[in-house]
């Protein structure tokens, strides 16, 4: 229980999390849409930039596909950084933002079973096989496919390997992917299919042992992540969506397990 607690506190307090910037900051705080794979690598980006510009953002996680039905109704989000770049495509033909925006990055998947757990993770997924027929499968989480691409991709990779039938009756769906990481990693359940972004941040690696899904597994989802600026983006947000493009944020996305669109998806 006190684990549970504990991986439930460190989500929560990431669901909004504002960037502080010094009190004589002059511009508006822009409110930023962020996919639930940037959790922790997004939050690192927007403190080195509060660091560096003096500016601050405030930023919310959650599934794409929700946010997407938020500033369709006229949510004030002023950027919005997608695990699926077709959402942003959809705004886009909606007339709500500047354009069709930026590939920033491409999402890779892992298995990961927390410490103690009977299923031992591999790349080819033959334990999770077998112990899905053994007995040792109980629960096992994934982000809802409905709306969380990572949810998708997970669902597509059990699809290639022939486990999603088998598996389903012991499919436990997070709202987006952090919260399947949490019901992933909490001990609760054997393990999950979540984002690389998350498996990599020292909150939860420790917690647990991850394997590396090829992508070529979910080739129908491939995680391309994009982000695009509102039509009613202001400066601020305007020179965050900058910054998500210099070295410095793109090196944190690589420290995070995100590959560049221009080294192509491996």
């Amino acid at each position: 229980m006190k684990r549970l607690v504990s991986i439930i506190m460190i989500f929560c307090a990431g669901i909004v999390l504002t960037v502080s910037a010094s009190s004589t900051a002059q511009a508006q705080k822009p409110a930023i849409a962020a996919a639930a794979d940037l959790q922790f690598a997004l939050k690192e980006i927007a403190t080195r930039f509060q660091q560096e510009t003096g500016l601050e953002v405030s930023l919310s996680f959650g599934s794409s596909g929700n946010f997407t039905h938020q500033i369709a109704q006229g949510a004030p989000f002023e950027l919005f950084l997608s695990a699926d770049e077709n959402y942003i495509f959809h705004l886009a033909r909606k007339g709500l933002t500047i354009d069709q925006g930026t590939l920033y990055a491409i999402g890779r998947i892992v298995l990961f079973a927390p410490h103690g757990s009977p299923l031992r993770v591999d790349e080819s997924l033959r334990d999770l096989q077998v112990a899905i027929t053994d007995g040792r499968i109980k629960r096992f989480a994934i982000a809802n496919p409905e709306h969380a691409p990572y949810g998708r991709a997970a669902q597509a990779v059990l699809l290639h390997e022939n486990l999603w039938d088998p598996l389903s009756p012991f499919l436990v769906f997070g709202e987006n992917a952090s919260q399947a990481t949490q019901f992933a990693a909490a001990g609760t359940s054997q393990g999950g299919i979540i984002p690389l972004s998350l498996s990599k941040a020292p909150q939860i690696s420790r917690l647990g042992s991850f394997a590396l899904i090829p992508a070529d597994w979910h080739a129908s989802e491939p995680l391309r992540q994009r982000m695009v600026l509102m039509k009613k983006a202001g400066d601020t947000a305007r020179k965050f969506y900058q910054y998500l493009q210099q070295p410095s944020a793109r090196g944190i996305f690589v420290q995070f397990g995100f590959v560049l669109p221009d080294e192509g998806n491996h």
